[in-house]
C-alpha cells in the first residue's frame, strides 16, 4: 500500500535531519507549511533552543497577496532578524517538502536579504 503524503514526507524529513545540524555558528533554518500559513526559525540543535522564529501570523508581516508573496516576505524578515542577532550562515531545512513553490521563494528572499546557504 501507497504511504500518504504525511508519511512520505516525514520519512524525508527524517533522511533530510541525518544531515543537517545547526550549531550556534550556524543555525538551522527549519521551514514549515501548511495550507495557509508558513513559518520560518533558526534553531541551535546543540543547545535545543530557537534563536529567531517568524512567521507569516506576525503582526509585521502583511499576509495580502499570494502565498508566495507572503512567504517571501517571511524569508525576507527571518533573514534581516538573524543579521541582527549576528548569524550570516546557516543551514537550511526544508523539513521534508519539496524545493518548490512557497518553500523556494522564501529561500530565495532569505538569500537576497543577506543569508548564506
Amino acid at each position: 500500500m501507497a504511504l500518504s503524503k504525511l508519511e512520505r514526507r516525514v520519512r524525508i524529513k527524517h533522511r533530510i535531519r541525518k544531515v543537517v545540524f545547526g550549531t550556534a555558528d550556524q543555525p538551522r533554518l527549519s521551514v514549515f507549511r501548511s495550507n495557509k500559513e508558513i513559518y520560518a526559525q533558526l534553531v541551535d540543535d546543540n543547545s535545543g533552543t530557537t534563536i529567531v522564529s517568524v512567521s507569516s501570523r506576525d503582526k509585521e508581516i502583511d499576509a495580502k497577496g499570494t502565498k508566495i508573496e507572503v512567504a517571501k516576505l517571511v524569508g525576507k524578515s527571518i533573514a534581516e532578524k538573524a543579521v541582527k542577532v549576528g548569524v550570516s550562515n546557516v543551514a537550511f531545512d526544508r523539513n521534508g517538502f519539496l524545493y518548490h513553490g512557497r518553500v523556494k521563494a522564501l529561500a530565495d528572499a532569505a538569500r537576497e536579504a543577506g543569508l548564506k546557504f
